[in-house]
């Protein structure tokens, strides 16, 4: 991590084109042998640091109380993530918001903040599922017309005669597994997008003021697409 430090803070100071990696290897306290034992290219050096922001996200995630709704887990978690000083000094908020600004015209530093997007994505996913195979659940209208929809092809098979899958269900009326899981890397894929979103969206910004929505804020208001989504289907009856 600290070479990833010492990256940034070059980045932040004199730019990514003026910065080579024996200068970030110097500021870190290491030959550029050893650099280069560790990234092929200097863009590389800041990946822990976007990885370490995108774990705590996830991590935050998992770690919600059990019986907390996977929306509600979602918010809190950026809610204590992603906050300037949420565990985390404002030096190392200014490197993020310079970091993830280059992204926007740097090409290498775009496909590293992607790939680590990505990696998030599917560590996200997991811990989804996780929740959903613990039973938490969204008490509300979507969750209760999934049951009505599921319960009515069931019934509709089983009037017809039919031994097999009606829709995402079999004839056990049991969520189809492959369909569980398309849906819970979408739910994942969309969160994921909401999130990096509201980080790009902050970062492309120049306000500073109280009066400005930070990363938290933004995040929250784009995941409030995933409230109504219906995770109660998703479970296995």
């Amino acid at each position: 991590m600290e070479i990833a430090r010492a990256a940034a803070g070059l980045f932040a100071r004199q730019g990514l084109k003026a910065t080579r990696a024996e200068d970030i290897a110097q500021a870190a306290g290491i030959a550029p042998r050893t650099f280069y034992r560790y990234f092929a290219a200097k863009e590389e050096a800041v990946a822990p640091l976007y990885e370490a922001g995108a774990r705590r996200w996830v991590e935050a995630v998992r770690a919600a109380p059990p019986g907390t709704s996977v929306p509600q887990a979602l918010e809190d978690a950026v809610r204590s993530t992603l906050r300037p000083g949420a565990g985390e000094s404002s030096d190392s908020w200014t490197w993020v918001r310079t970091l993830v600004r280059l992204t926007h015209s740097t090409p290498s530093l775009r496909r590293v903040w992607a790939e680590v997007c990505q990696t998030s994505e599917r560590a996200l996913a997991e811990v989804l599922a996780a929740r959903v195979r613990a039973g938490t659940t969204i008490d509300n209208d979507a969750e209760h017309a999934a049951r009505a929809a599921q319960a009515d092809d069931t019934s509709r098979a089983g009037s017809t005669g039919s031994t097999g899958s009606t829709g995402s269900t079999g004839s056990t009326g049991r969520v189809d597994s492959a369909a569980v899981d398309t849906r819970l890397r979408f739910a994942a894929a969309v969160a994921s997008a909401a999130v990096r979103a509201a980080v790009e969206g902050w970062a492309a910004g120049d306000g500073t003021g109280e009066d400005q929505p930070g990363p938290a804020e933004l995040a929250v208001a784009n995941l409030a697409t995933l409230r109504d989504f219906p995770w109660d289907a998703l479970t296995e009856s």
